[in-house]
């Protein structure tokens, strides 16, 4: 299987952790709000969808900002 290039990280990170989180964190949420109808998987995967659109856009935008943060706040390399 061909790889894709490194110069596309900056879509690809966020592809995936918007994904998995989502995937995540709508499933709970769903279950908490309708417990194991069932219609469950269906409301679920409703749920992750719309999720998923609203996550990954925010989380390019938002990456760069978190990469400062986090550089701001963290010691370099060997220092810590």
């Amino acid at each position: 299987m061909a790889k894709i290039p490194a110069k596309y990280t900056w879509l690809v990170m966020p592809a995936i952790l918007a994904l998995l989180m989502t995937f995540v964190v709508s499933g709970i949420s769903t279950l908490r709000a309708i417990g194991l109808a069932p219609d469950f998987l269906a409301k679920w995967m409703g749920s992750w969808l719309l999720s998923y659109v609203v996550a990954y856009p925010t989380l390019l935008v938002v990456m760069p900002v978190v990469r400062r943060i986090v550089g701001a706040i963290m010691a370099p390399p060997g220092k810590g």
